[in-house]
């Protein structure tokens, strides 16, 4: 939060905070009504690349995934004490991962799990060599399940979302970037549903190549925006 408080300037009120408790945290500070809401649902570089977060799989680290260390449970809690179908609904419906089951088998096979190079290990073992990605580790998506859920990321979206076009006033704009698809089915139907707002976007805006050049990271970025009504008009 410091480095975002530095290079917003003094002008910025940074809050330790989930999204979620954005319309009590806008009353708190006296906004009752806004211009433009920004969600940008990314991780942090600072965050992915800090082997002590737990979020890293090609680095040792405590199995952690918390986005926010000061609460809630890290991720060793959900990987050692979930039963075997709890984790192949969590590997399969937040990962999106074909090899869920297997995945759910040999982690709880191989139980307790301290560190992500045990769940790392533990993924590779149960995807068989030939149906590796090329593109990917193995165990990106069963990583990406498990922090989505230990985080409720997808929960904490949808209470989000409703508080936002709440607090615009009309001709503001609600802006949500996305990266994955799981985040952006959650905005494009909460946009296409809300009939206080209109999209300005049919499709989602994606990254150019030269800016996926730059940052690989931004390659799967979805941008979706709409536009707060004037419905007292109608």
């Amino acid at each position: 939060m410091q480095r975002a408080q530095e290079r917003l300037g003094i002008a910025a009120v940074c809050v330790h905070a989930n999204f979620d408790e954005l319309a009590e945290l806008a009353r708190e500070r006296g906004f009752e009504a806004v211009d433009g809401v920004l969600f940008d649902l990314g991780l942090s570089s600072f965050q992915l690349d800090d082997p002590e977060r737990g979020f890293a799989f090609r680095a040792e680290g405590p199995l952690d995934m918390r986005l926010d260390p000061t609460a809630g449970e890290p991720a060793a809690v959900l990987v050692n004490r979930f039963r075997e179908r709890e984790l192949t609904e969590i590997i399969r419906d937040l990962g999106e991962e074909r090899w869920a089951a297997r995945i759910a088998q040999c982690i709880v096979r191989r139980r307790p799990l301290r560190t992500t190079r045990d769940l790392a290990e533990a993924v590779e073992a149960a995807v068989p060599r030939a149906a590796w990605p090329r593109r990917i580790h193995p165990a990106t998506r069963t990583f990406q399940a498990l922090r989505i859920a230990v985080n409720d990321e997808l929960g904490s979206l949808e209470r989000a979302l409703p508080a936002a076009a709440a607090l615009l006033r009309p001709g503001g704009r609600l802006a949500v970037i996305s990266f994955h698809s799981l985040e952006d089915r959650i905005a494009k139907r909460f946009i296409t549903a809300e009939r206080s707002l209109k999209k300005i976007n049919p499709a989602p805006l994606t990254p150019s190549a030269a800016e996926s050049g730059r940052n690989p990271r931004a390659r799967s970025a979805r941008l979706r925006v709409a536009e707060k009504l004037d419905l007292s008009r109608n």
